[in-house]
């Protein structure tokens, strides 16, 4: 079968298609024959500076949608043929992938293929920034980085779902917030100033919740945007400054909390309350409350294609790659 893997760090041009042995699914696994796979910035990540990687060669790719090929001891409600999605903890850039039967979701009536490719790390991360972990109340503000980004798309329409009173993104460019007006949010501000926009257009309140993916210096400012009694949920660093730590000091005078989310270290600790929350955050496409566009699409050969564009941090929504000729 063919893969992408790469051998060494570096940039796009490291990832190379490669010929090697189909796996073969033991206890507790299922092999599919991949349709779809999503792309990620982890993904970029791992590509470039070794995120989540143990050891070389490495094959990335988080999520994938296509059929089941063949079923491990022990694993019931998959079979051979049926429809699922996948979160895996690498090897998505592959037209067979080794997933874990516990993180393998059967597609709902409705649901497509080429959708459900989108959604395994980015819909459950979304669902739980708004929901289980941000909490959000109807009437209550949001304030959303990386806004026209996968996560920030879902999260700008499960947050207006919710009954928020005001989305408010954080982009980069002209583009990216044209493209988050047009998915839940009311007004999109710049990186360099959004804590100053955000008291303007709050009247001085400040704003009830803050999700954030930068981390660093971002993830400070985002405290001093909070209104009293606010929450911060940190859910990655992907500007890649040491983290930042919040205490007494910053948390204690306006009752400010923080709390942090990651799908896939949630896979790995939690994985039926991963299970559960990835059926809630799916209803949600099958209600017609979230729709996730894919904005690009690659063939498996131009993997690196994908990692250019995503890495230039100028694309939105989400990217995908075509497994199946």
């Amino acid at each position: 079968m063919r893969a992408v893997e790469f051998q060494e760090y570096g940039g796009p041009e490291v990832l190379r298609i490669v010929q090697t042995s189909t796996p073969e699914p033991g206890p507790g696994q299922v092999t599919i024959e991949a349709v779809w796979a999503g792309v990620n910035f982890a993904d970029v990540k791992a590509r470039a500076e070794g995120y989540r990687v143990a050891s070389l060669p490495y094959r990335p790719g988080l999520e994938v949608s296509g059929h089941i090929r063949a079923v491990g001891e022990g694993v019931a409600g998959v079979r051979a043929g049926q429809e699922v999605a996948a979160l895996v903890d690498g090897g998505g850039y592959a037209e067979v992938v080794l997933a874990e039967a516990a993180r393998v979701f059967p597609l709902p009536d409705g649901l497509d293929l080429r959708t459900a490719a989108t959604l395994p790390t980015v819909l459950p991360t979304a669902h739980a920034l708004v929901h289980e972990v941000g909490r959000l109340r109807a009437g209550e503000s949001v304030l959303v980085h990386g806004a026209a980004g996968g996560i920030g798309t879902a999260v700008g329409q499960l947050a207006r779902a919710a009954g928020a009173g005001a989305v408010y993104g954080v982009a980069s460019s002209d583009a990216k917030a044209d493209y988050a007006l047009k998915h839940g949010y009311d007004e999109v501000f710049r990186p360099g100033t959004f804590e100053t926009d955000v008291r303007r257009a709050t009247g001085g309140r400040g704003v009830d919740l803050v999700l954030d993916p930068v981390g660093g210096e971002t993830l400070r400012r985002g405290l001093e945007a909070l209104a009293v009694f606010g929450r911060l949920v940190s859910f990655g660093n992907a500007g890649g400054a040491e983290p930042w730590r919040a205490g007494q000091g910053e948390l204690y005078a306006r009752g400010r909390s923080v709390g942090g989310f990651s799908v896939l270290a949630l896979a790995q600790s939690a994985p039926d309350a991963l299970r559960a929350l990835t059926e809630r955050a799916l209803r949600t496409v099958c209600d017609g409350a979230v729709a996730l566009p894919v904005t690009a699409e690659f063939p498996l050969l131009d993997a690196a294609g994908a990692h250019q564009l995503i890495g230039g941090r100028t694309s939105m929504g989400k990217l995908l790659l075509r497994i199946a000729d």
